[in-house]
């Protein structure tokens, strides 16, 4: 299963995408966005503020709740080079954590026009309500195609108020523009919480306070679980197969009360909003097949083929979360910090939800492959009639209701 799996060729999960069909900016309102629904072997078209009434009776929707940081940090030299430090995330330390600090901070980071930064460190002084401070960046070591930063401030600030106010939005580089005041409000979801991602769960971005209303006197059932979105989203497969492509590792926060409430939920449906939220309940489960073996695993971490060779014997999606309850309690622990590097592929079987809603992904990607294992080869059907339709895509675009 696994050789199969490591020989798909990215070239298959490829369609056309003329520029003109990414859409650059939002529209005015959230929730007037076209929802494509896939339900069975029906496919429809709505907008997607009719979403409370396509799902299914007892439905349990999960979201992302990250919230999305001024990642992008422009420092101007007096020779006038613009020297980018792109915080990505903290070096060995929990992002919680790092945002709680009040003089410096560690991080890794992309370097943009690296060549201009000779030596030295970077500054500038920025404002932070009425008063100001001055940043510093030093680098130190590289590692791989980024660099290990050290960050130094003035003002006695935490160092979430310093990004929030030095740094930009960081949008992802198909959108081909700089972030807009309003990219600050509109690249975050309504309902975003904890600071720590650099790209925003977009599926979540079509929801407005209206909608999330109707969920509820619809009796839908509403669940808040945390990944943190890494720089790697955006990573293309340049590799002909799935096989030599490595997947990003992003961090995942769950709490004993999502796990409880998750449990509780057995025998109903459960649809996540967006990849992320799909790659962080599917991950759980598969924590809990590695404590089955390995009960005395300090850890959680997810690789990228586990589900491929791990067995799970049957193991339902309540077992394994209640396995991962049980590794908490004996450990004296409320909320699970891990991370995952999941892969999910065709031939992938999900043990935890069943539907999705989620946004036009781009060609070759990994999000495309996620979608595939959940829809077959329908996904090209569903991607045709979004391109003869007028339907928007990418992160900025219309949405998607999979309930295969």
């Amino acid at each position: 299963m696994l050789s199969d799996l490591k020989s798909l060729r990215i070239e298959d999960y490829d369609y056309p995408l003329p520029d003109e069909r990414i859409a650059r900016y939002p529209l005015p309102q959230r929730d007037h966005s076209k929802l494509l629904c896939l339900r069975g072997g029906d496919l429809s078209e709505h907008h997607f503020y009719d979403l409370p009434a396509l799902l299914p009776t007892g439905t349990m929707l999960v979201f992302n709740d990250t919230r999305v940081i001024h990642a992008r940090l422009l420092f101007h030299k007096e020779t006038g080079a613009v020297i980018e430090v792109f915080c990505l995330e903290p070096h060995h330390m929990d992002v919680t954590e790092a945002f709680a600090q009040r003089e410096r901070c560690t991080w890794t980071c992309f370097i943009g026009n690296n060549k201009k930064w000779k030596e030295g460190p970077l500054s500038g002084q920025w404002r932070v309500g009425s008063g100001e401070f001055c940043l510093t960046a030093e680098r130190r070591e590289a590692v791989g195609n980024a660099w290990v930063v050290d960050f130094r401030w003035t003002g006695g600030h935490s160092f979430a108020e310093v990004i929030e106010a030095a740094g930009v939005i960081p949008l992802p580089p198909y959108l081909g523009r700089e972030a807009e005041a309003d990219d600050a409000t509109r690249y975050q979801t309504v309902y975003a919480h904890h600071d720590g991602s650099v790209a925003a769960p977009t599926a979540g971005l079509h929801f407005t306070p209206e909608v999330l209303d109707t969920l509820r006197s619809h009796g839908i059932d509403t669940e808040y679980i945390t990944l943190h979105v890494g720089a790697g989203t955006f990573k293309p497969v340049s590799t002909a197969t799935i096989g030599e492509h490595e997947m990003h590792v992003e961090p995942v926060h769950v709490s004993t009360e999502n796990l409880r409430r998750l449990i509780a939920h057995e025998g109903k449906p459960i649809v996540a909003v967006g990849t992320t939220t799909v790659r962080t309940l599917e991950s759980l489960y598969w924590f809990g097949a590695q404590l089955s073996a390995d009960p005395a695993l300090e850890r959680m971490h997810v690789g990228q083929w586990d589900p491929y060779t791990l067995p799970a014997d049957g193991l339902s999606y309540t077992e394994s979360y209640r396995r991962i309850l049980d590794w908490m309690e004996r450990r004296g622990t409320t909320v699970l910090d891990g991370a995952t590097q999941l892969m999910i592929a065709p031939g992938y079987r999900y043990r935890v939800i069943d539907g999705l809603v989620t946004n036009f992904h781009q060609p070759r990607s990994t999000l495309l492959l996620l979608v595939s294992a959940l829809i077959g080869d329908r996904w090209r059907e569903c991607y045709r009639y979004a391109l003869d339709h007028g339907f928007r895509f990418l992160s900025y675009g219309d949405s998607c209701l999979f309930l295969p």
